[in-house]
């Protein structure tokens, strides 16, 4: 998780289990191309990064640029791996956590490739009672040929030096 999430407080069972249902409804939404379900997903001051320079803020640009990037999308499957949450204030609204993703897809083009990497997430309660993401950071481990035959991101040199 990133480094504020290391001393927060452990989330309790129905707000942990809130958010793997967030995180996995997200995830959910991008294999059935679901933008209303995916926009769900996100508060409206919502920050969302893919590591590429370009951080998209507030939930309509994020849900336009999201739209644009399925568009080249012929198929894809992202299934959720491990990961956890803990809170971030003392007031129980917000919340950090680590999600690793796995993603499988073929591009438009016929393209076809891997991801496999982590989100760093801030979450928020809405006024509703529902956790949503106020922030998502992609962390890219390896992107590339299904067969693995592209460069890793995460080997022990990066790491070593702090990245990701």
């Amino acid at each position: 998780m990133n480094d504020r999430a290391v001393t927060a407080t452990p989330l309790g069972t129905d707000d942990l289990v809130a958010i793997q249902r967030l995180v996995h409804r997200y995830s959910e939404a991008v294999v059935l191309r679901d933008g209303e379900q995916w926009a769900d997903c996100w508060a409206d001051d919502a920050t969302w990064d893919l590591g590429r320079g370009r951080p998209v803020h507030g939930k309509p640009a994020i849900v336009e640029f999201w739209r644009s990037a399925m568009a080249g999308m012929k198929a894809v499957v992202q299934m959720v791996h491990n990961g956890d949450a803990n809170h971030d204030t003392v007031d129980g609204d917000r919340a950090v956590g680590r999600w690793f993703v796995d993603e499988r897809y073929c591009r438009a083009n016929g393209e076809r490739g891997m991801l496999l990497a982590h989100y760093d997430d801030a979450y928020l309660r809405h006024t509703d009672g529902k956790w949503r993401f106020s922030s998502r950071s992609l962390f890219v481990h390896y992107h590339g040929a299904p067969d693995l035959s592209a460069e890793f991101q995460n080997t022990a040199e990066r790491l070593a030096g702090g990245h990701g």
